[in-house]
């Protein structure tokens, strides 16, 4: 299995390769008011409107600070593209271990977002859910 990775608060992620769309660095982002908090804005990628879901915010950390670029997964979610916002991205591996049920160390809002963890050589990848990351809603 192919996984793209990328990491938030020095914590490692990964999707499958055939959940991500793209990855682009962006800087102009239009606020969204009475969005959830974990929508950072929308943004135009070729003609189509794309949401911009903070993956920190999502995972209980502070808001990314929108200066400069800013480092999108475009992900493909149900019926459209959602952006994950993202500290750095990380290099695409193939991982042919299966995927881990979490330890009962990680706690809060990540132990929601996340499938379970992959065992690298040096540290270990949390593989992250799609679909409930992406979802603007910070209920978590």
């Amino acid at each position: 299995m192919q996984y793209a990775t990328f990491e938030v608060a020095d914590q490692l992620f990964g999707v499958e390769v055939g959940a991500v769309q793209e990855v682009l660095a962006f800087s102009e982002y239009t606020a969204v008011p009475l969005a959830p908090a974990a929508v950072a804005g929308l943004f135009n990628l070729r003609g189509q409107v794309i949401a911009a879901v903070d993956l920190r915010v999502r995972l209980g950390l502070p808001a990314q600070v929108l200066e400069g670029p800013v480092m999108n997964v475009i992900m493909r979610a149900d019926t459209e593209p959602v952006s994950l916002l993202v500290d750095r991205i990380g290099d695409v591996i193939e991982l042919d271990d299966e995927i881990e049920p979490l330890p009962d160390t990680i706690t809060g809002p990540r132990r929601d977002l996340v499938l379970g963890t992959l065992k690298l050589e040096d540290r270990l990848m949390l593989a992250l859910d799609v679909a409930k990351a992406t979802e603007p809603d910070s209920r978590i």
